[in-house]
């Protein structure tokens, strides 16, 4: 079929998806936090909590930026905020080198400086693409997701060794370098899409066409809603459960089963590749069974694993919890959107959906404190929250089903089924 002419001078879009996804795997490097906590404990000589809260202001970063990251993104273009956003990440890592031993350098540097980086590339990533790609909504947000998520696999493991052999400092130095390059380069390939792209020869299916809310929401409407605030505090509490396992996977596995912290590192990888994975799986599955009972299973899943988890004292079996784990976490993120779109309509569901990104500070914030608020710095007890967020899940299982009530009872969504073959 032949190409509009305007079509013709289009960037090829699958290359920004590919640029794209090398950012998300540059910033999505934050989530190896847990390789640096030991580390840094030792060298700022503080507590694991006091050490752990520099994690928690990353996310805390991320979160707040990311809820204006999508405005400044339609005013400015993704090109301008993504090599922002690189600038800033790369630029705190660096810094950070200088940071020991003032904690609260640490805590400007690696936290708020590149936590504000991370958060305007992750929102435009998922804002731009989602613009080129509307016969593929679901999918290429889950892949950028991706991304962000399979960011600690090579983190992990390059961070322990460059760690072991040059330090901490040095580590921070040569990450910040590398990542400020990788990110502002692939950022001159992004670009807008104009107003109602769509692929040529593209037709919406059924479902495309009537899978949503039946009016479209703006974000003061959203936000009067309860239904809003219920799917806020799903997203907060399943980020509450992912990264208090993610900030101290590292420790948690030296402790458990007793293992080195290089081959410790080995479950930061293991984390960052199902985190990747369930970002994908999670977004694909929800298209079958909805994404309130994809809410549902997320949860209940969680609740028996972290149940089953202070049991384990083999390094090659807690991998297996720890990847579960990842999984469910990296799915609220792959889910989350299209959930938003359902329920308030895709016209501003980017917007809707970068406010509700500020769960994802509230849950960076408790969930790393809470898995380091029992025992001592030299003795952490890991086993009483894992138990204490088993319940908190198995509670937050009825979440995704009081708000598709709620949505129901106001009549907002169409429930649609697919015909066969589609």
């Amino acid at each position: 079929m032949s190409r509009s002419p305007l079509q013709l001078f289009l960037p090829n879009r699958w290359v920004l998806a590919i640029a794209a996804v090398i950012m998300q795997l540059a910033l999505g490097s934050v989530y190896a936090w847990s390789v640096f906590l030991n580390p840094v404990i030792a060298l700022y000589h503080v507590t694991r909590i006091q050490a752990n809260l520099t994690f928690s202001i990353v996310l805390l970063a991320l979160g707040s930026t990311a809820g204006f990251g999508g405005y400044l993104n339609n005013r400015f273009g993704p090109r301008v905020i993504a090599t922002a956003g690189g600038i800033l990440y790369g630029l705190g890592l660096i810094l950070a080198t200088f940071a020991a031993p003032h904690l609260f350098l640490l805590y400007l540097t690696f936290g708020i400086i590149s936590g504000i980086g991370v958060g305007l590339g992750y929102i435009v990533a998922l804002a731009m693409l989602i613009k080129w790609f509307p016969d593929r909504r679901g999918f290429i947000s889950g892949l950028a997701a991706t991304g962000f998520g399979g960011g600690a696999v090579i983190t992990g493991l390059v961070a322990a060794s460059l760690i072991k052999s040059i330090g901490v400092n040095s580590t921070f130095l040569c990450l910040g370098i590398v990542y400020l390059v990788i990110i502002v380069i692939v950022a001159q390939c992004f670009r807008t899409a104009p107003d109602g792209y769509a692929p040529a020869g593209w037709i919406p299916s059924a479902r495309q066409q009537t899978d949503r809310s039946v009016r479209e929401y703006t974000l003061s409407e959203a936000l009067r809603l309860p239904r809003w605030y219920i799917l806020w505090l799903m997203l907060a509490l399943n980020v509450t459960a992912g990264v208090a396992v993610i900030s101290v996977a590292s420790p948690l596995a030296q402790k458990f089963p007793g293992v080195a912290p290089v081959t410790a590192a080995l479950i930061v990888s293991d984390i960052g590749i199902f985190n990747a994975l369930g970002r994908l799986f999670w977004g694909w599955l929800s298209d079958g069974i909805g994404r309130p009972f994809t809410f549902l299973s997320i949860f209940v899943i969680q609740a028996i694993v972290f149940a089953l988890m202070p049991s384990v004292s083999n390094f090659t079996l807690l991998l297996i919890p720890a990847a579960i784990i990842a999984m469910c976490c990296g799915g609220g993120f792959g889910t989350m959107p299209a959930f938003t779109a359902d329920f308030f309509g895709p016209k501003n569901a980017g917007t809707i959906y970068g406010v509700m990104l500020t769960a994802w500070s509230a849950g960076g914030i408790f969930g790393p404190m809470l898995i380091t608020s029992f025992g001592t710095t030299t003795n952490p007890d890991y086993v009483t929250p894992l138990y204490i967020i088993a319940v908190i899940m198995l509670v937050s299982a009825a979440l995704p089903l009081v708000a598709r009530r709620l949505a129901r009872r106001r009549g907002d969504i169409v429930e649609v089924t697919a015909a066969p073959g589609h």
